[in-house]
C-alpha cells in the first residue's frame, strides 16, 4: 500500500513551510483533529529551530483522520470485518454441498492470517548513524523530551515462540537510547519479566511507517500472547511479509520505512515522562526499561509517520471507534445479551463505556458490569452505563443521556474496585482504584425533584458556600436533573457535601467541577469527571447523588499521589501559527476545546 496516495484521495494536506518539531507541528495536528472533518497532513520540511537542524524526511500525521479514511485504510467497513469474525465464532458443520463450499470459502480467508518470513533483508535501506536524524517529535510544552508516538514496538516471548507487537510511546534519552512505556498488561512487558528472571538482555525492534493498518493493529486489544499481525492478515486477507532484524531475532514487516534495533538490559531503567498523554492530563516520570539502538536504517525515501494524544477528540477517537466495531463480536463471547456498546472520546475509552443489552432477568446490567470488569483490557474501564434494547441509539447522545437520566436511583448505581489503567491519576493508590456501575435499564422512575430556574439555584448554593461560582442545570425535563456547579476550592468539597441537606428536594444528581471549568460546555465537563473521579471515594448516595469531579488537593483532599497537570497548547506558538495562517483560531474555538486557560 502507498499511504500517501491512499490519503491524498482523503483530502491529504501538504505544509510546505518549514515547522518545528517543538510543539509546532504537534500543534498543528492537534488543532485540525478539532475540526468538523478533520484532514491527514503532510509535513515536508520537518526542522529544529533549536538545534539549527533540518530533517531529510517529511512527517504524516492524522493518518487516521476521520471515519471515511479509517474505512478506507481498513479495506472495508468495521461492521463488515465484525460479521466475518461473527461468523468465525459460530462456524457450525454444514449441511449439503453447497453450505460446505460456502463455509470452505470462510475457512480459507484464515489462511492468510499467518506472516510469512522470508529471506533476506527486504527493501533497500540507508544505513543512519544516530536518533538524531529523525524528526521526532516534542508534543507538549511539558514533555520530557521528544517522543517516538507511533513505534510498532515488535518482541517475543524468551522461549521464542511468541511474538508481540504492541503500540507504546518511546522517549529519546540521546542518539542511542529510547525509554520503552509498555505497561503492566501489555504483552512486552511481561516479556521482559521473562528475561529479567533469566538474566538475560531482551531483543527489540521497532518500526515506523509502512502499511498503516501495522499501526492500527499494534492498539487491538487481542487476547495475550497472540500476535497481532495475525489480525493484519485476517483483515487485509494477505499474509503479512515479514524480515529479520540484522542484529537480532526479531521479524518485521518489510515495507515499514524505518527500522531501529535493540536489546533491553531488564537491570538498567531510567525515568521516562513526563509526557501529554490521551487522558489530557501529563504523566508524570517514572522508572522504565531502556532501549540500546544497536541499528537504524531507513528508506532513502521514508516517511516518518506521528501522532499527537491530549484532550480529545485527536486520532484515537476513529481508531478507537473501528476496534470498538471490530471487537464487538468477541465481547459477545462473554456476554451474550450484549447488542451494542460504545466508548464515547471524550471518556478517553477506558474511563466511559455505553453499553445497551437485550435484559432476560433481574440485575443482568448488574452481571454484565462484573463481567466487563473482568474481561482483558476491558477490565480497566472506570465507569459502565447499561441500558436496554429499547433505549435509543448510543451515538444519540442527547437522547441517551435523557433515557438514562430517567431510569437512575441510588439503588441502581454499584461503586466497586478493581484494577485501573496505568495512566488513571484519580486512584488513590496506582492500578487500583474505584469504579461506577449504572443500572439505566428498566422503567422510568419518579421524577426526584421540582422544576427550577438556574439563577435561583444558584442563590441557595451560595447562601451555603459564596465558593460556589456558577451553575447549569442539564436534562431538566428528566427525572433526575443533572445540576453541575464551578467550586472556588477552599476546603475539600467532601466538606461541602457535608452542608448541602438542606438543597434535598431540589437536586438530584450534583456534579462539582473546578472554578476555571465552562458549565456550559458538556463535551468537556464529561471528559473533566470521567477523568477525575474515584468512584469510592467521589461519590456519594445520600442525601441525593453527589459527585466531586474537581482535582485533587494533596493537602485539602488529603491525595496521597501528585496530582498531574492538565495538557495545554502553549499560547504563544498557537499565535504565531495562526499569524502564519497554519491554523484558524477564535476565542470560541479555543474554549470549546480547552486548547488554553
Amino acid at each position: 500500500m502507498d499511504p500517501i496516495a491512499k490519503l491524498r484521495s482523503h483530502g491529504l494536506r501538504i505544509i510546505d513551510e518549514p515547522l518545528d518539531v517543538n510543539l509546532e507541528i504537534p500543534h498543528v495536528a492537534y488543532v485540525e483533529m478539532k475540526r468538523p472533518t478533520p484532514r491527514p497532513l503532510l509535513f515536508t520540511k520537518p526542522i529544529d529551530r533549536s538545534l539549527g537542524k533540518e530533517y531529510a524526511y517529511p512527517v504524516l500525521m492524522n493518518i487516521f483522520a476521520n471515519k471515511e479514511v479509517t474505512v478506507d485504510l481498513l479495506g472495508s467497513h468495521p461492521d463488515h470485518i465484525a460479521s466475518r469474525i461473527q461468523s468465525l465464532l459460530h462456524f457450525t458443520p454444514p449441511q449439503g454441498f453447497q453450505e460446505s463450499l460456502g463455509r470452505l470459502k470462510e475457512l480459507l480467508q484464515l489462511r492468510h492470517i499467518f506472516p510469512k518470513r522470508l529471506r533476506g533483508e527486504g527493501m533497500a535501506r540507508i544505513e543512519l548513524e544516530s536518533l538524531d536524524e529523525l524528526p521526532l517529535l516534542k508534543t507538549w510544552p511539558m514533555d520530557g523530551g521528544k517522543f517516538i508516538t507511533t513505534g510498532q514496538v515488535y518482541t517475543k516471548a524468551l522461549n521464542g515462540r511468541v511474538q508481540n507487537l504492541g503500540l507504546y510511546r518511546l522517549q529519546k534519552f540521546d542518539g542511542k537510547r529510547l525509554g520503552m512505556h509498555w505497561q503492566i498488561h501489555k504483552d512486552g512487558a511481561h516479556f521482559f519479566h521473562e528475561y529479567k528472571e533469566a538474566g538475560v538482555k531482551m531483543p527489540v525492534t521497532i518500526a515506523i511507517g509502512g502499511d498503516p493498518l501495522y499501526y492500527w493493529c499494534g492498539q487491538a486489544p487481542l487476547p495475550p500472547r497472540l500476535f497481532e499481525l495475525l489480525l493484519y492478515g485476517f483483515i487485509r486477507q494477505q499474509r503479512p511479509r515479514l524480515v529479520k532484524s540484522r542484529t537480532n531475532e526479531i521479524y518485521v514487516p518489510e515495507d515499514v520505512d524505518f527500522v531501529i534495533e535493540g536489546y533491553v538490559d531488564p537491570e538498567a531503567m531510567e525515568l521516562e515522562g513526563p509526557f501529554g498523554d490521551h487522558t489530557g492530563y501529563y504523566t508524570l516520570p517514572e522508572p522504565f526499561p531502556v532501549l540500546e539502538v544497536t541499528r537504524i536504517a531507513a528508506k532513502p525515501d521514508g516517511i516518518f509517520t506521528a501522532t499527537v494524544v491530549g484532550k480529545p477528540p485527536v486520532e484515537d477517537k476513529y481508531m478507537g471507534w473501528a476496534t470498538e466495531r471490530i471487537f464487538l463480536p468477541l465481547l459477545r463471547t462473554t456476554t451474550s445479551d450484549l447488542i451494542d456498546y460504545h466508548m464515547p472520546e471524550n471518556g478517553v475509552f477506558h474511563n466511559l463505556i455505553l453499553a445497551k443489552i437485550a435484559v432476560r432477568y433481574p440485575a443482568q446490567a448488574k452481571q454484565y458490569m462484573h463481567a466487563f470488569w473482568g474481561v482483558g483490557q476491558m477490565s480497566f474501564v472506570k465507569h459502565a452505563i447499561f441500558v436496554d434494547e429499547l433505549a435509543p441509539p448510543l451515538e444519540d447522545y442527547q437522547a441517551i443521556a435523557r433515557y438514562i437520566a430517567d431510569r437512575i436511583t441510588p439503588e441502581r448505581l454499584l461503586i466497586s474496585e478493581g484494577v485501573v489503567d496505568h495512566l488513571d491519576h484519580s486512584s488513590p493508590r496506582q492500578f487500583e482504584g474505584g469504579k461506577l456501575g449504572i443500572d439505566g435499564t428498566g422503567e422510568v422512575v419518579k421524577r426526584q425533584v421540582e422544576p427550577m430556574e438556574d439563577s435561583t439555584l444558584l442563590s441557595l448554593f451560595q447562601e451555603i458556600d459564596p465558593n460556589v461560582l456558577a451553575l447549569r442545570s442539564y436534562l431538566q425535563e428528566s427525572a433526575n436533573p443533572i445540576t453541575v456547579i464551578a467550586y472556588r476550592k477552599e476546603q475539600s468539597v467532601q466538606g461541602l457535601f457535608d452542608r448541602l441537606a438542606p438543597l434535598a428536594g431540589k437536586v438530584a444528581i450534583l456534579i462539582v467541577v473546578n472554578e476555571f471549568d465552562d458549565v456550559d460546555n458538556p463535551y468537556l465537563l464529561v471528559w473533566r469527571v470521567a477523568n477525575n473521579i474515584d468512584a469510592k471515594r467521589d461519590i456519594r448516595l445520600h442525601p441525593f447523588i453527589m459527585v466531586d469531579g474537581t482535582d485533587k488537593d494533596p493537602e485539602l483532599d488529603q491525595f496521597p499521589r501528585e496530582w498531574p497537570p492538565e495538557v495545554l497548547c502553549d499560547p504563544e506558538v498557537l499565535d504565531s501559527l495562526a499569524k502564519r495562517g497554519l491554523v484558524e483560531l477564535d476565542p470560541s474555538f479555543l474554549r470549546r476545546w480547552g486548547l488554553v486557560r
